[in-house]
């Protein structure tokens, strides 16, 4: 008779483990913002986690009271300490979320295997020179001279700590090629963003060494009036990354273009062999 096989003893195939991916919003944003994204991408199998930064979405602090980066950064810091020795997540920052991902890759390079920065700031210091503000921080002048409605947590004869488009210029400015619903949620939703500790945002006691090795990916937003597309490519220019994608959207592809920006998450995600 032939040998009997012991079935307990036939080792099955490792399960191959997709790609986690942590989506960090920009200014006056929240993890509601990537709802389309994160149900296409959890739907093919991907495990998405969205970011409340300080301040943001459901997060119950207020802007002005916020004055630091560092303080409006800790949820993400907190999320990357949490993650285990041998966890790592692909990190996406839309707008000035590429600031938050900047420093978590300064501070957490060996738990990200890839930062993309999705319309989004991306210096490797932060804003250290006034090239660096001329090239990171959204110029809406051409929108006249009252775009903002501004917060003075520090009084009214000192900076503004907080800065919110006008309701009736957001769609205009941020979501002109997005849905009309999307357009209205977002205005229900949208917040205040902490500029005071945005603008303090310098990583120059980081660990270089650490964010080099980090692999990133732009993708572009080619009808952008936020962060306009000459900014993205100078900041491309300034600190190239490894590949650069092209969106035929405004502001926030997540509403916009949802399924062309997943289908380029998962593209970034397999250029650096996870899929």
């Amino acid at each position: 008779m032939g040998e009997e096989i012991n079935m307990r003893e036939i080792k099955k195939p490792a399960e191959v483990q997709k790609p986690h991916f942590v989506l960090v919003h920009g200014i006056s944003g929240g993890a509601w913002c990537w709802y389309k994204v994160r149900c296409l991408m959890e739907n093919s199998g991907y495990k998405v986690s969205c970011i409340n930064l300080k301040g943001a979405g459901t997060d119950p602090s207020d802007a002005n009271s916020i004055h630091s980066f560092d303080d409006y950064n800790k949820p993400l810091m907190d999320f990357m300490s949490s993650l285990t020795d041998n966890e790592k997540v692909i990190l996406v920052g839309h707008s000035a979320g590429g600031l938050s991902i900047t420093q978590a890759s300064h501070k957490f390079g060996n738990k990200i295997r890839l930062a993309v920065y999705l319309a989004a700031t991306m210096l490797k210091l932060g804003f250290c020179t006034d090239e660096d503000v001329k090239i990171g921080v959204p110029d809406l002048s051409g929108f006249g001279d009252d775009v903002y409605q501004l917060g003075f947590g520090l009084g009214a004869d000192q900076p503004p700590t907080s800065a919110i488009v006008k309701q009736e210029l957001q769609r205009k400015i941020i979501y002109q090629m997005s849905p009309q619903e999307d357009s209205t949620l977002a205005a229900m939703l949208v917040r205040p963003g902490p500029i005071l500790a945005l603008e303090s945002a310098r990583f120059t006691g980081e660990n270089h060494e650490e964010v080099d090795r980090v692999p990133r990916v732009y993708i572009k937003t080619m009808h952008d009036r936020v962060v306009k597309p000459e900014q993205q490519d100078a900041m491309i220019k300034r600190w190239p990354p490894s590949e650069v994608y092209a969106l035929d959207s405004d502001h926030s592809p997540f509403f916009s273009a949802p399924f062309l920006l997943a289908g380029f998450l998962i593209k970034a995600a397999a250029s650096v062999g996870c899929n």
